[in-house]
């Protein structure tokens, strides 16, 4: 016994330090060998030594334990501290790239429609919403089929659920296309502030949020750069004021509505959760028929059958892509609403007014002089204003 004792403690002696000298530490497959052969051993040696075999195994039991539960510790804390770091990167930056992607597609799709509406003379607003959304509704329809996206089942009290959202919805994208058609962007993206307005009071009295002294500073601002920048306005339009007027009343109702409505909306649903996609759907294909209805009340189809420009190619491939930017519009506004609140989405859609007035001015060549300049930089500064208020 006392042989054995000491081949293996020479063993371990000799074992030790190269076994150590990565960091201090032992590895774990050369401990399971030393054990493996002290363990052969005793077996060798027969049941002569009953006593110092139960020793060693007690050891081995020990030592094999608790290296299985540091290692599981070890990689529990790993894998919890990935998980929760990725979960705080997830959090932190869904807000921007969903206001980003907002911003981009927003912004290309006033340029397109613009070039729609003025630069072809296209009169037909209405039949210009109806192909875009119809569009959206191929694409959304097309992906699901193949599986690229999940979509709910759209049952009836669903979409009665989402109407209300969608009337606004209609609403608020025919005032935009009229408006449109009718001021240049700078003014439009400058009037748009009055929404950031409209949207706060209505988040005061309905979700009981209230804004700081700075915020009402900001709106205040805001307030003053629409009047004067309707006063300085070289192509002042009383109809595409009342558009714009108009649109902002719906799009601070919209974000107000799709708010409350998408909440309500997942309870008759079957997965009990409505994602953007399935929201995206609703919006476009149920805009549809009210679209049908405007154009056939307008008498737009007859004008749309007989103008000359849609006989023009480039004329369907612009069409075409401010439908697919439609989607995109949709898409991300619904993401970047669920990543925010509504006075930020307003906020945000008022921020990208910056980079879409310059190239409004540039690209249409509106006429400018020094009042109405600076009556659009005291827009952009109360947009800025009002986001560093916000952010405070």
């Amino acid at each position: 016994m006392s042989e054995f004792k000491l081949d293996g403690d020479a063993y371990l002696d000799s074992e030790e330090p190269e076994s150590s000298s990565i960091n201090g530490d032992v590895k774990s497959h050369d401990r399971v060998n030393i054990i493996d052969r002290i363990l052969s051993g005793i077996h060798r040696q027969g049941n002569a030594v009953p006593a110092t075999n139960t020793k060693l195994r007690a050891i081995w039991d020990r030592f094999f334990r608790g290296n299985q539960a540091a290692l599981a510790d070890s990689v529990s804390f790993l894998v919890g501290g990935e998980a929760k770091r990725e979960h705080g990167l997830g959090k932190k930056s869904g807000p921007l790239l969903s206001g980003t992607a907002y911003c981009i597609s927003s912004c290309s799709m006033i340029l397109l429609n613009k070039v729609v509406l003025s630069s072809y003379n296209f009169n037909a607003g209405i039949s210009l919403m109806f192909y875009q959304n119809l569009i959206s509704s191929l694409v959304v329809l097309v992906l699901g089929f193949c599986g690229a996206v999940r979509l709910e089942k759209l049952s009836w009290k669903l979409m009665r659920t989402w109407l209300p959202v969608n009337v606004i919805f209609v609403g608020m994208l025919i005032s935009g296309m009229y408006s449109l058609k009718y001021i240049n962007i700078a003014m439009v993206t400058i009037l748009k502030n009055v929404t950031n307005i409209l949207t706060a009071i209505g988040e005061l009295y309905i979700f009981r949020k209230r804004q700081n002294r700075n915020v009402w500073t900001a709106m205040f601002l805001m307030i003053i750069s629409a009047f004067t920048g309707g006063f300085t306005d070289l192509s002042f339009d009383a109809v595409g004021y009342l558009w714009q007027i108009m649109n902002c009343v719906l799009t601070a109702s919209y974000s107000l509505t799709l708010r409350l409505v998408m909440d309500k909306a997942k309870q008759f649903t079957r997965s009990g959760s409505l994602n953007e996609v399935s929201m995206v759907l609703l919006n476009n294909l149920l805009s549809l028929p009210f679209a049908i209805f405007l154009i056939i009340l307008f008498d737009e189809w007859d004008y749309v059958m007989n103008v000359d420009v849609v006989k023009l190619p480039m004329f369907w491939i612009v069409v075409t892509t401010s439908g697919l930017l439609g989607l995109a519009i949709s898409f991300t506004s619904m993401w970047f609403l669920r990543q925010t609140c509504p006075t930020t989405y307003s906020l945000v859609g008022s921020l990208n007014k910056i980079p879409i007035s310059i190239a409004g001015l540039v690209l249409f060549k509106v006429p400018l002089n020094v009042p109405s300049l600076f009556s659009i930089l005291f827009g952009l500064f109360a947009g800025i204003v009002f986001a560093r208020a916000k952010m405070s």
